[in-house]
């Protein structure tokens, strides 16, 4: 069988053409790709910042909805027919490593999932089971923007009502964890980014006040408010998790960092925030368990507690995968969809 996809040849050369899918094997699933979102960390492998890359020519893609055509041998958490969410984050079922496509006689390499082509072989526990009452769609983003901006700030943070967070960078893992410090009762939520256009969405998703890092510091901002409780750091990059440790209060404030940082970049740390009390967390993509976190996330959508309209406004077919990673870099689009029905 073959299908169009996306292949990396090499650094900041992805192209469209026609694979050869290998046959399934035991604990994977063959799955007709829906829809496909683009993350920051894609933008990282494709650059070649993540560092050298030994699997070249490979697949990408790590979050997505799709629709269930095939399984192999030992599988039990899906059938065929049945919708998924796909997700890099690992759930129940068979780990399987990944799989070879072949391209006009070359191997083509595949890890346990892959999203940036029509159809593709998956591991059972990179998949979950999507509810009738949530689109195709809206389920793309379950895959991993939206469960780690819920996650960092439900499983990670846990604050209690009141208390005070800061969201460092308003892309799509940003914005949604403003939308859970929501509701989660946080209060203030401070947006931080360096362009208008994601702060005034930030205000939309329930920041109650924003910065604007390109015009003012926002530590001396925070500490002029009052040292926060939580900051979140979105962005990847060391100098704003530096400001998030250097933001939040004495004697227990938590700053988490979400984002990754360019291959071989380091922080520097003054010894004496850590005298004062302050806390530096990491957190494995919201510290998220996708069997049970997942449906808890449905249901916040289906009953509109969670806005996605912003992040589905811009879709690309799947032949212009490269416009939607110049649109991400530039920060035209929160969140590029690639739609696999477009031409």
């Amino acid at each position: 069988m073959y299908t169009e996809a996306a292949i990396l040849i090499e650094a900041n050369r992805l192209i469209v053409d026609q694979i050869e899918l290998p046959k399934i094997g035991p604990g994977q699933v063959l799955v007709e790709i829906l829809y496909s979102g683009v993350c920051h960390t894609q933008l990282l492998e494709i650059s070649g910042a993540k560092g050298p890359d030994p699997y070249l020519p490979h697949l990408l893609g790590h979050e997505g909805s799709g629709i269930v055509r095939e399984i192999g041998s030992e599988v039990k958490k899906v059938k065929e027919g049945d919708r998924v969410i796909l997700s890099w984050m690992k759930g129940s079922g068979a780990n399987i490593a990944g799989s070879v496509y072949n391209w006009k006689g070359t191997k083509v390499n595949s890890g346990a999932i892959t999203t940036f082509s029509k159809f593709s072989v998956i591991s059972e526990n990179r998949l979950t089971s999507l509810p009738e009452k949530i689109e195709a769609k809206q389920a793309a983003l379950l895959g991993c923007a939206l469960p780690t901006g819920l996650g960092v700030v439900f499983n990670t943070a846990r604050p209690k009502p009141g208390q005070s967070i800061a969201i460092f960078g308003c892309g799509g893992i940003g914005l949604c964890a403003i939308q859970a410090a929501s509701i989660a009762g946080c209060y203030p939520i401070i947006a931080i980014d360096l362009l208008d256009s994601k702060l005034e969405v930030a205000k939309k998703f329930g920041a109650t006040q924003i910065i604007n890092s390109s015009k003012e510091d926002p530590v001396k901002a925070l500490a002029e408010i009052g040292g926060m409780d939580f900051c979140i750091e979105a962005t990847g990059s060391p100098s704003v998790m530096e400001q998030a440790l250097q933001s939040v209060k004495n004697q227990g404030g938590k700053a988490i960092v979400v984002g990754n940082a360019h291959s071989g970049k380091k922080i520097a740390l003054n010894p004496l925030l850590f005298n004062q009390g302050k806390h530096l967390l990491g957190t494995w993509g919201g510290d998220n368990n996708p069997d049970k976190h997942f449906p808890r996330y449905c249901n916040l959508i289906a009953n509109n507690r969670f806005q996605l309209t912003p992040f589905l406004e811009k879709t690309y077919s799947l032949n212009s995968i490269n416009t939607a990673v110049e649109d991400l870099k530039k920060g035209a689009s929160i969140r590029p969809l690639i739609d696999m029905s477009l031409s």
